[in-house]
């Protein structure tokens, strides 16, 4: 019998590859404050799930797709001046509106929306788990290759500029990791979920890291840990896996935010 036969395996499994995935690219909306951002394009997802359902597509590519679209319409229309809050709030509540209403007009297709709201982990299977660690490879390898242009990009623009660095294609490069992490972590956590697993675990390290490599380690530790310390209480306690993690997620980011004001008092 091999391991992976193992519904909870599967499940950690999937918990760390998309924590590895997640938690470094939420270091980048952290330092960027694109948290907007980042609920704007998983709520797209949704949209995704109904038009790969609608024409018999993998859910991953759908949800890629769509999430991908969302991205670049943002950044190009925030580029035209447009409020970005405002702008993120009426596409992210909007996106997901479309997309419950798209799913509902599917005859004779039976779909879960909890499941692709709030993830089924639990239901995770081997093609998912293929899916899921090689979306987290591609994103950490995309984020390795473009890592010192990233920072100086986020740093400052006109710094980037004087390094012979282009801002916006280092832009064009986190929309891509983070519609990819959006793609494979639906399966997880769901689309209402995945912008809190990006931005908990960066946030809960903040504090501890003085590196921006260090917290990037840090918060995919924070991520890995949270995903399988919510697996395992959810397993017990029999609630929902993906509120579950999401849970243990902001009760570290509070001992973070305890610790560091302990730590300030102290100093």
């Amino acid at each position: 019998m091999s391991l992976l036969d193992d519904f909870l395996i599967r499940a950690a499994l999937a918990a760390v590859g998309v924590a590895l995935a997640a938690a470094p690219l939420g270091c980048f909306v952290v330092w960027r404050r694109m948290a907007y951002f980042g609920d704007a394009t998983s709520h797209a997802a949704i949209l995704g799930v109904a038009l790969s359902l609608a024409l018999s597509l993998p859910i991953f590519a759908g949800a890629l797709a769509v999430a991908l679209i969302m991205a670049v319409a943002i950044t190009m229309l925030s580029q035209r001046g447009h409020a970005m809050d405002t702008l993120l709030g009426v596409m992210a509540h909007s996106a997901l509106a479309v997309g419950l209403v798209a799913v509902s007009f599917l005859d004779g297709v039976r779909i879960d929306l909890m499941a692709y709201l709030f993830g089924e982990i639990l239901a995770v299977s081997r093609l998912d788990l293929l899916v899921i660690w090689t979306g987290a490879a591609l994103v950490l390898a995309l984020l390795s290759w473009r890592w010192s242009a990233l920072l100086t990009a986020t740093l400052n623009t006109d710094l980037a500029h004087a390094a012979g660095v282009n801002p916006a294609r280092e832009q064009a490069v986190l929309t891509l990791a983070l519609a990819l992490v959006v793609a494979v972590a639906i399966k997880v956590v769901g689309v209402l979920l995945i912008a809190a697993l990006l931005i908990i675990p960066a946030a809960t390290a903040r504090p501890l890291a003085t590196t921006p490599e260090r917290m990037a380690v840090a918060a995919a530790a924070i991520g890995a840990l949270s995903g399988l310390a919510g697996l395992g209480l959810s397993y017990h306690y029999d609630t929902p896996a993906g509120p579950t993690i999401v849970c243990v997620a902001a009760g570290l980011f509070l001992l973070s935010t305890l610790l560091r004001g302990r730590l300030m008092t102290r100093g």
